[in-house]
């Protein structure tokens, strides 16, 4: 047994990575490694002449055979579907997950976005796949084609177009980090003060928030349009908010990017990301489901 985890452990983080980018869900991701896991210890290892290849295309077969029955139980879902949010700070990049150094964790980094996994969602499976194998983790052709079993001209036409079909629905944000804090900031300060006049500030007028309560916390049944509207409901749900006893909110990265996050105790009650572009809001994501937040509270106290 010892002899087949330490191999395997050198890749834990990067199948966690490729499952919860096809996924968008903690909870699955953890799941898929931990079958990948039970797949991994009982091969003939002597056969395997690359690890990570071998580790990497089990992972990926086992996120695709998640997908269909994660898409089904999303038709009866209610209100907005959002990805489960991930605390990318702090060296995690999954609950129970070892720390990790900086470099490691680019895997987790801009890439895996709430927003941008939004627009995965939009996906084919398959073609979820070959974009986060080639454009994620930048595998070659003949990698993916192998990974998926699937011949490199196939794979090539998948990924032009799932590449062009991200390009043209993937939102526009700053890539300066400095930039995106500074605006979670002001946006933060102006939730806790109750400043509708400073939050319209920070908002851009054709700013989108998307809540996400699965039908289990109170969220918006609909996607909220404009500055104003989208600044009175958020006013409002951080007034209420802020009146619950033993609550904790902080700015934090959240998916790779600042984001804020609260907790009422040790128990996660939202994880909030933002979309930042040309110095104001342009998106506002929130997760409220509290099925959805593991990927907070194991991270919870180290903030």
């Amino acid at each position: 047994m010892t002899s087949a985890l330490a191999p395997f452990d050198r890749h834990r983080r990067l199948l966690f990575s490729v499952a919860y980018q096809m996924l968008g869900s903690v909870s699955d991701a953890e799941d898929v490694v931990q079958d990948a896991w039970l797949r991994w210890s009982a091969a003939d290892r002597s056969e395997v002449a690359d690890e990570r290849a071998y580790l990497v295309q089990t992972a990926t077969r086992l996120a695709l055979d998640r997908m269909t029955s994660a898409r089904s139980r999303r038709e009866s879902y209610v209100g907005p579907w959002l990805p489960e949010p991930l605390l990318t700070g702090a060296g995690l990049v999954a609950s129970g997950s070892a720390p990790v150094d900086p470099t490691e964790a680019a895997e987790v980094g801009e890439q895996v976005s709430l927003a941008l996994l939004v627009v995965l969602e939009t996906l084919s499976p398959t073609e979820r796949a070959v974009f986060v194998l080639r454009e994620v983790f930048g595998m070659s052709m003949a990698e993916v084609a192998g990974t998926l079993g699937r011949t490199e001209v196939a794979v090539r036409q998948m990924a032009h177009r799932a590449r062009e079909h991200v390009r043209a629905r993937r939102p526009r944000f700053d890539t300066d980090r400095q930039s995106q804090r500074e605006v979670t900031e002001r946006f933060f300060a102006a939730c806790a003060s109750g400043d509708l006049a400073a939050l319209l500030a920070v908002l851009a007028p054709d700013v989108v928030l998307v809540s996400d309560g699965g039908g289990k916390a109170k969220a918006a049944l609909r996607p909220i349009l404009g500055a104003e509207k989208v600044a009175r409901f958020v006013a409002a749900t951080a007034t209420q908010g802020f009146s619950l006893p033993g609550l904790r909110v902080e700015v934090a990265e959240v998916n790779g990017a600042p984001g804020i996050v609260a907790w009422a105790g040790e128990e996660p009650l939202l994880a909030m990301s933002l979309v930042v572009a040309d110095g104001v809001v342009e998106q506002v994501l929130i997760v409220r489901n509290p099925d959805k937040l593991s990927g907070l509270s194991a991270a919870a106290n180290d903030f």
